[in-house]
C-alpha cells in the first residue's frame, strides 16, 4: 500500500482536470481505498485528484522561475550572434543548445498563457452571471450562451497572440503544435471538460450496511403492521401488538396472478406508440436517454378498463377483502424484482452505475439500488414503476375502498369523508401523470439507483400506504359538516397551489434559464455553471415543494378526525422523510456549490417552514 505523500490541510498545486492547468488547492482528505486526494479550490469547488496531479508549491515555483530566468533580450542576442556566418563552429553548437532552450522556454510560456486565459475566462464568466441572481436548493442546468459569448470576446485576444507569434522564428513543426495548443475550441472545451471522480460511493445513508440490511426487514414490517391495526375495532398504537393472521391466510395464487395482470397491463401501456418522446438530463458521460411521455394517456385507458370492469357488475371491493393479500404480493414481486436488478448491475460498465449505490457492500447497493438506468431495450424499469403500477394502483385501490365503504354500511352515497380523500388524492395522482416530464429532473431518476428502496416504494408503500386513510374511513366511519370540509379543501388547495407553482417554477428554469418568461428571477450563479434561485418560491424557503406536500397530505388526514392518530401515520412520515431528503440535499449541494451554497443558505435562511424551520 502506497504511502501518503500530502497531508490534511496542506496548500499544494492540482492539476485542474481534463487540462494542463495547475492552481493553488487545500487537500482536504485522502480515501485509502482508492487513493485519491479530495482538494479544495478557492471557489469552494471540491474534486478528487490523483496524487500524479498534485504537486508541492516549492517544485511548481522552481520550475516556473527556471522557464523565465533568460530574458527576452539575451534570447534575441543569442539569436543574432547564431545567425552570423563568419561564427566558428563551436559558436554554432552552442547556438543549437540555446535554440533548444528556447523551445523548451516557448512551450512553458504557452502553458502560462492558456492559465491567463483560463482564469481571464472565469473571471468574465462570474462577472456577467452575478449582474443576475439565481436560486434554487436543487441544481439547474444553463445554457451554453454565456460560453458562446465569451468565446466571442477571446477570439481578438488569440489573433493578437498569433500575429505576435508570427515574428518569432521557429520550425514549423512547432508553429503547428502551438496553434494546436492556442485553439480557441481547445481552451473552451478545457474549461467545460471536467474528468468525474471515482464512481465509489464514500458516504453512506440510512445507517449504512447495518441501517440499510434492517431496513429491509423494518419496511415490510411497517407496512403489515399500519394494515393490521386499520382492520382493528380499535386501532390504537396501544394496542399493540395487533392479533396477527395465520401465516397461509396472507398467501392466495389467484391474488398474485391479478397484481401480475395489473403489472403487464400498465407495462403494454407504457410501450404504446403515443405520446411525445423527450430527453432526460445528460448522464455523467454526457449521454441523455430518451422518455416516452404516456403516463396521462395510461390513465386515462386505465379507467376505461375499470369502468367496463364495473359495468360488468365486477365487485371492485374484492380488492378490499383481499388488501392483506395483495400486499403480500406486491413485497414479494418487489423482492424478487430487486433481485434481478442487482444480478443485472454485476455486469454493468462503471459509468451506467448510481452515484449514490456504488459503495461496494452488496447490501448497501441491494438497497439503495447499484445501476442508475436499468433498461431492457427501450423499456426503463424504473422509469415505468416510478409513475404507473404504484401511483395509478393509489386511485384505483381509493375507488374500491369507497364501494367497500358504500356496501358494508348500506349506503347510497359515499361519506363526505370519503370522497374528499378520494378526490383530493385522484387530483394530485392526475397532476403527477400530467407533469410526467418534471420527474426526469428528481432525485429519484438523476441520482438515486434503482434497487430495494425504490422498487419497494412504488410497488408496495405508495398503494398501500398513501392508502392508509380511505382504508381507516371504510372501517371507522367519520362524519364531518360542510363548514369543516370547505375549510379542509381550502388548505388542500393551497397546499397544491404551493407544491405545483413552485415545481413548475424550478422544471422551467432548469430546462431553459435563458426564457424570457422567467427574466424577474434572480439566481446566484455557481462554479458549476448552474444557478440557485433567490426569488420567487425559492427565494421564501429552500424547499418550497416540500412544504406544499406537507400541508396537503394534512389536509388529506384530517378528514379521519381526531379520535385516533392512526390516518396520520402518512403526516409523520412524510415529514421525517422530507426532513432526510432536506438533510441530504443540503450536504449535496454544499459539498457541490461550496461558497455559492453559504451565500444562497444567507439569502433563504428557511429550508422547509418559514420562520420555523
Amino acid at each position: 500500500m502506497p504511502n501518503r505523500r500530502f497531508a490534511d490541510g496542506e496548500v499544494v498545486m492540482g492539476r485542474w482536470p481534463g487540462s494542463v492547468l495547475y492552481y493553488e488547492v487545500q487537500v482536504t482528505g485522502y480515501n485509502d481505498v482508492t487513493h485519491l486526494y479530495t482538494v479544495k479550490y478557492k471557489d469552494g469547488t471540491e474534486l478528487e485528484l490523483k496524487e500524479s496531479d498534485i504537486r508541492s508549491q516549492s517544485s511548481f515555483k522552481h520550475r516556473k522561475s527556471q522557464s523565465s530566468s533568460s530574458s527576452p533580450s539575451r534570447r534575441s542576442a543569442s539569436r543574432s550572434r547564431s545567425r552570423s556566418p563568419g561564427r566558428p563552429a563551436k559558436g554554432r553548437r552552442r547556438s543549437s543548445s540555446q535554440s533548444r532552450e528556447r523551445k523548451d522556454d516557448k512551450k512553458k510560456t504557452i502553458q502560462e498563457t492558456n492559465l491567463v486565459l483560463l482564469v481571464l475566462f472565469l473571471f468574465k464568466l462570474n462577472e456577467n452571471n452575478t449582474r443576475r441572481y439565481n436560486g434554487e436548493p436543487d441544481s439547474t442546468e444553463r445554457n451554453d450562451t454565456s460560453c458562446k459569448t465569451l468565446e466571442q470576446k477571446f477570439k481578438p485576444d488569440l489573433e493578437i497572440e498569433r500575429m505576435l507569434d508570427q515574428y518569432s522564428l521557429h520550425p514549423r513543426k512547432e508553429e503547428k503544435k502551438k496553434e494546436e495548443i492556442y485553439s480557441e475550441k481547445k481552451i473552451f472545451e478545457t474549461v467545460k471538460t471536467i474528468e468525474k471522480p471515482s464512481p465509489k460511493t464514500k458516504e453512506l445513508e440510512f445507517g449504512g450496511r447495518i441501517g440499510t440490511f434492517a431496513m429491509i426487514f423494518f419496511l415490510p414490517a411497517t407496512v403489515f403492521y399500519l394494515l393490521l391495526m386499520c382492520k382493528q375495532d380499535d386501532p390504537s398504537l396501544m394496542n399493540f401488538p395487533p392479533p396477527l393472521p395465520a401465516l397461509e391466510s396472507l398467501w392466495e395464487t389467484r391474488v398474485f396472478g391479478v397484481f401480475l395482470l395489473w403489472f403487464f397491463l400498465q407495462a403494454l401501456f407504457y410501450l404504446l406508440p403515443i405520446g411525445k418522446v423527450v430527453e432526460g438530463l445528460p448522464l455523467s458521460n454526457g449521454r441523455r436517454l430518451q422518455y416516452r411521455i404516456n403516463g396521462f394517456y395510461a390513465f386515462v385507458f386505465t379507467a376505461a378498463a375499470i369502468g367496463a370492469l364495473l359495468y360488468f357488475q365486477f365487485e371492485l371491493h374484492y380488492l378490499y377483502d383481499h388488501f392483506m393479500q395483495f400486499a403480500v404480493s406486491a413485497a414479494a414481486f418487489s423482492m424478487g424484482l430487486s433481485i434481478y436488478l442487482y444480478v443485472r448491475s454485476l455486469k454493468t460498465p462503471e459509468e451506467d452505475l448510481a452515484p449514490g449505490g456504488n459503495s461496494g457492500y452488496l447490501v448497501y447497493d441491494f438497497f439503495i439500488g447499484h445501476e442508475l438506468n436499468p433498461r431492457i431495450g427501450s423499456f426503463d424499469l424504473k422509469y415505468f414503476c416510478e409513475l404507473r403500477p404504484g401511483l395509478i394502483g393509489w386511485v384505483v385501490i381509493n375507488l374500491a375502498m369507497l364501494l367497500a365503504e358504500m356496501k358494508i354500511h348500506n349506503q347510497s352515497m359515499p361519506s363526505l369523508s370519503m370522497i374528499l380523500v378520494n378526490s383530493f388524492q385522484l387530483l394530485y395522482v392526475v397532476d403527477a401523470l400530467w407533469n410526467e416530464e418534471a420527474v426526469l429532473t428528481t432525485m429519484d431518476i438523476t441520482h438515486d439507483g434503482f434497487g430495494f428502496m425504490l422498487a419497494f416504494g412504488d410497488l408496495v408503500w405508495v398503494p398501500f400506504v398513501y392508502t392508509l386513510q380511505a382504508f381507516y374511513l371504510v372501517s371507522h366511519p367519520t362524519a364531518i359538516s360542510w363548514p369543516v370540509a370547505s375549510a379542509i379543501t381550502l388548505l388542500n388547495c393551497i397546499g397544491y397551489y404551493i407544491f405545483r407553482s413552485a415545481n413548475s417554477q424550478k422544471n422551467k428554469f432548469r430546462r431553459n434559464p435563458a426564457d424570457p418568461k422567467l427574466a424577474y428571477l434572480k439566481y446566484i450563479p455557481t462554479a458549476t455553471g448552474k444557478g440557485l434561485l433567490v426569488t420567487g418560491w425559492w427565494g421564501f424557503v429552500r424547499h418550497p415543494n416540500y412544504l406544499g406536500d406537507i400541508i396537503m397530505a394534512l389536509a388529506w388526514s384530517l378528514p379521519c378526525g381526531f379520535n385516533h392518530i392512526l390516518p396520520y401515520f402518512y403526516v409523520i412520515y412524510f415529514i421525517c422523510l422530507l426532513i432526510h431528503r432536506e438533510a441530504r440535499d443540503e450536504h449535496h449541494c454544499k459539498k457541490k456549490y461550496g461558497l455559492a451554497w453559504e451565500r444562497y443558505c444567507q439569502r433563504v435562511p428557511y429550508r422547509i417552514f418559514p420562520y420555523i424551520y
